[in-house]
């Protein structure tokens, strides 16, 4: 018996999946704001574990910023370090909120601020109190900026750029992750490629014989990957912004962003 476009798509979100908060919501569920007050909260444990999330999540737009602002490598490193964890040690990030606006341009703020004044004070070790060290691989941080375009751009334009590729790659993991949980990570592989669009993904006939399905089951289930996908992202964006009437506001900004670049 072939699949359906039921049997080829999640039926359910797995139970840890966060509510997406849609227009005239009243708050949202689990915010990128949430994880940075519980980073600013001390030492525990789960201060460290958000704090190192957060800085996984973002070290790469913020040293590409540094990067493009004239500084090498290994400044840019430093930088990056001793942002975050000033963050932590001058107890800011738990008094943060909502209410400062957009994450990223709290984030930007914090690092322009951070090279005009404190770059150079390089005490983190005395000041770190606890907060958790992460390396940043320069290996790959510089492999990822040396392919960045090379045309003239600002490094603010490069920082949303990189922060709205991050903000989709996070979209696009969770996306994985619900089909893997779901138990259908095979489906998910043959589908993935049409996320982008159809034009260099195979025909939907192909697809459909791979999964023991039909060409109408196929367009079904890629409609709702897409549809999915597309509630990820808000998600994710309205996890960095004050309040969910800015979310759109925000995609259209980062898409802007994404479509000037060659």
């Amino acid at each position: 018996m072939r699949n359906t476009a039921d049997d080829l798509t999640p039926s359910i979100l797995p139970p840890n999946a966060t509510a997406v908060a849609g227009p005239g919501a009243a708050a949202f569920h689990t915010t990128h704001w949430s994880v940075v007050q519980l980073a600013g909260s001390g030492g525990s444990p789960e201060a460290q574990a958000a704090m190192a999330a957060l800085f996984r999540a973002y070290w790469y737009p913020a040293y590409a910023f540094v990067r493009r602002s004239g500084h090498d490598s290994a400044t840019a490193q430093d930088v990056v370090q001793e942002v975050f964890l000033a963050l932590v040690s001058k107890e800011q990030l738990a008094s943060v909120g909502p209410d400062r606006g957009r994450f990223r341009s709290y984030l930007l703020a914090a690092i322009n601020h951070h090279l005009a004044n404190e770059w150079n004070r390089r005490h983190s070790q005395k000041r770190g109190g606890g907060a958790p060290h992460v390396n940043l691989d320069s290996l790959v941080a510089e492999d990822l900026y040396s392919s960045e375009p090379i045309e003239q751009r600002t490094p603010e334009v490069l920082f949303d750029r990189r922060w709205a590729l991050t903000l989709l790659d996070r979209a696009s993991v969770a996306l994985e992750n619900e089909w893997r949980l779901a138990g259908k990570s095979a489906s998910f592989i043959r589908l993935q490629p049409y996320l982008a669009g159809d034009h260099d993904a195979p025909p939907y006939a192909e697809t459909a014989a791979a999964l023991d399905s039909n060409e109408g089951a196929v367009r079904v289930a890629i409609h709702r990957l897409r549809r999915r996908y597309r509630e990820l992202v808000r998600q994710e964006i309205a996890a960095t912004v004050d309040n969910p009437g800015e979310i759109d506001d925000e995609i259209r900004y980062l898409m802007q962003i994404l479509r000037s670049a060659p």
